[in-house]
């Protein structure tokens, strides 16, 4: 999901771990009391406790040196968590690097010293970003014959798998949400019996930061702002320049989307290549490495692609934030043969987490929330809300072989963090693009008085006259943030009536879901319970038969228990809203971001 935010202010830098021992952060409507052990290790286990007023084990797990590899949490307060030291090959620097290791991190001492006279941003603040169910778990082997309460239906079998962000080590300095190196989580069904895994991606970056015991690469978000910015940056090049890191193979966390395309899991951020996993037959995971496209993909690749539930091509895009083009979109035939880049022309770098196709176009969105890196050098955030750029549209052919004629539509003060669809109506020369319009447009990355609003919107953008316009689908008496879900995706890209979107109250947590009709408003809500909350809400269709009704599937969600503090996967009725089964998980699932199910003919074909 996000973040939470309050204060507007320059985001400032400093260590998240200072003399205070404790402090209230308020992620919903109870608050929740935070009060972090002493920097001093814990002499037997390496691991920083969080004391909840929930009453809850809360504990993250951020090994020291030399990486420790924790085991399954007992859910239980009384019980200390034992961990396992692991050991690993140290790096075999010559004496010239050991000589540059030393004066490097003296310099990285220095800095965070100078960090600790400032406080941190709560968009950067680790006992906000990362406390309660949104902090980190360790990896879970796989847990077979789950406990079930209902009757799993019949037609679910495969994996429901969920992406999301969860460090593996302590922060040394600021940390968001979406910085956590990434983790899935898989729920294996078959004929009614369920298991559970969860396994970190192992992405170059994790690896490098394991094998070095700390964290070393930057946290794009929390830490790079300002000056303190800067020097990271600085520090780590070095390092690379050195030999002591190597960034050459990709810098990114794989934390956010996830797409099985072509007989592969990908598990996606936009900062990097995907990263190609694999589901083993005992239902556990494992990373099969960087994944290129057979040396077709030369750049990053966005982590929301969008395939044709008819033609079952991808389509993708790939931002830049440094140079031009500083857009790109591509597409992959079913067999993974991708198309030529076509540079769409931009002015400036904009930040761009997803986009839309229909039936013959992608919608491209070209919003007010952009990078502009020279922010740093005056003390300010990389990402800005530039009021005075108007936002549009570009509607591009599927097939396009260059930008030529992509036409762009103004839709003022328009920013959608996520586009559920898309489609054409012919008739009034119109793209409708159903989106959940946020404001402040940049309040995820940055701290803003105005509470966080995010308006599920009908979006029409005439081809013709070039004009748009835009309306609230539901009525005000009703409205609720709604963010991260989707619609019926073997209709995605033409005409649906229904959407299932996350219900994100209190924000930044989910306390239900609804399911909307978009041409009459109506909004039918599913709540978790007291203290209950969960995710994005996943809709599986009963059968791949678009001639089906809609609706006619179930909705798949984590769901975690502040009271007990256990989760489960729900499975609930997308037509009456009705809970089939739970199934209990024998571990904590922190709130997490996007999923995917696959069916079980499909794995059988897995690459």
């Amino acid at each position: 999901m996000a973040s939470s935010s309050y204060n507007c202010a320059k985001p400032q830098i400093s260590h998240p771990l200072s003399s205070a021992s404790s402090s209230t952060v308020h992620l919903g409507h109870s608050p929740t009391s935070i009060s972090w052990n002493s920097r001093q290790p814990n002499r037997t286990h390496n691991i920083r406790i969080i004391h909840s007023a929930l009453h809850s084990p809360s504990v993250l797990h951020f090994p020291k040196q030399p990486y420790q590899n924790p085991l399954i949490p007992i859910e239980d307060d009384s019980v200390n968590v034992q961990v396992q030291p692991k050991t690993h090959r140290h790096p075999q620097w010559n004496l010239l690097q050991r000589a540059a290791a030393m004066a490097l991190d003296m310099a990285e001492s220095a800095l965070v010293s100078l960090e600790l006279q400032h406080p941190l941003p709560k968009t950067a603040d680790p006992q906000v970003q990362i406390s309660g169910n949104f902090g980190p778990v360790p990896e879970q082997p796989v847990k077979q014959a789950l406990p079930v309460t209902g009757t799993i239906p019949s037609c679910i079998n495969g994996v429901y798998l969920r992406n999301g962000a969860n460090p593996l080590f302590e922060p040394v300095a600021g940390h968001h949400f979406f910085d956590g190196d990434g983790m899935v989580h898989a729920v294996t069904i078959d004929n009614g019996n369920a298991s559970y895994a969860c396994r970190f991606t192992e992405t170059q970056r994790f690896l490098q930061e394991k094998e070095l015991g700390r964290p070393v690469f930057p946290k794009a978000i929390g830490e790079l702002h300002g000056h303190s910015g800067i020097a990271r940056l600085l520090l780590f090049y070095a390092r690379a320049l050195f030999g002591l890191v190597d960034h050459k193979q990709g810098t990114g966390v794989a934390n956010a989307g996830l797409v099985y395309f072509n007989n592969r899991l990908l598990a996606m951020s936009e900062d990097d290549l995907p990263y190609h996993l694999r589901i083993t037959p005992s239902g556990d995971l494992e990373t099969v490495g960087r994944y290129n496209f057979d040396d077709q993909l030369k750049s990053t690749m966005i982590a929301h692609p969008k395939i044709d539930p008819f033609s079952k091509e991808l389509f993708a895009l790939s931002y830049d934030v440094i140079q031009k083009p500083y857009l790109k979109y591509f597409k992959f035939q079913p067999d993974g043969t991708k198309s030529p880049d076509v540079e769409i022309p931009l002015s400036m770098p904009t930040m761009m987490h997803d986009f839309a196709i229909t039936e013959n176009f992608v919608v491209i969105p070209n919003q007010q929330v952009l990078f502009k890196l020279q922010e740093m050098i005056f003390g300010g955030s990389p990402v800005i809300f530039d009021k005075k750029k108007k936002s549009s549209f570009g509607i591009l052919s599927k097939n396009a072989s260059d930008s030529k004629d992509i036409i762009w539509v103004e839709s003022p003060d328009t920013f959608c963090f996520h586009l559920w669809n898309a489609w054409e109506e012919p008739e009034s020369d119109e793209v409708v693009v159903i989106g959940s319009c946020m404001t402040p447009p940049d309040s995820i990355f940055n701290e803003c008085d105005e509470s966080l609003k995010s308006v599920l919107s009908e979006i029409r953008l005439n081809l013709k006259t070039g004009k748009s316009t835009r309306r609230p689908i539901i009525s005000e008496s009703e409205q609720v943030n709604l963010e991260a879900g989707m619609v019926n995706r073997n209709r995605l890209g033409r005409r649906t009536r229904y959407a299932y979107l996350a219900i994100a109250e209190p924000w930044p947590k989910v306390s239900g879901f609804a399911k909307i009709d978009l041409f009459t408003g109506e909004v039918k809500k599913y709540i978790y319970g007291h203290k209950k909350f969960g995710g994005e809400p996943f809709f599986l269709p009963r059968d791949d038969n678009c001639e089906s009704a809609e609706d006619d599937g179930y909705i798949i969600s984590f769901v975690h228990d502040e009271n007990s503090w256990k989760s489960e996967l729900q499975i609930v009725n997308a037509i009456n809203l009705q809970l089939e089964s739970s199934i209990k998980l024998p571990s904590r699932v922190p709130y997490g971001f996007h999923g995917t199910f696959i069916d079980a003919k499909s794995l059988i074909n897995q690459a």
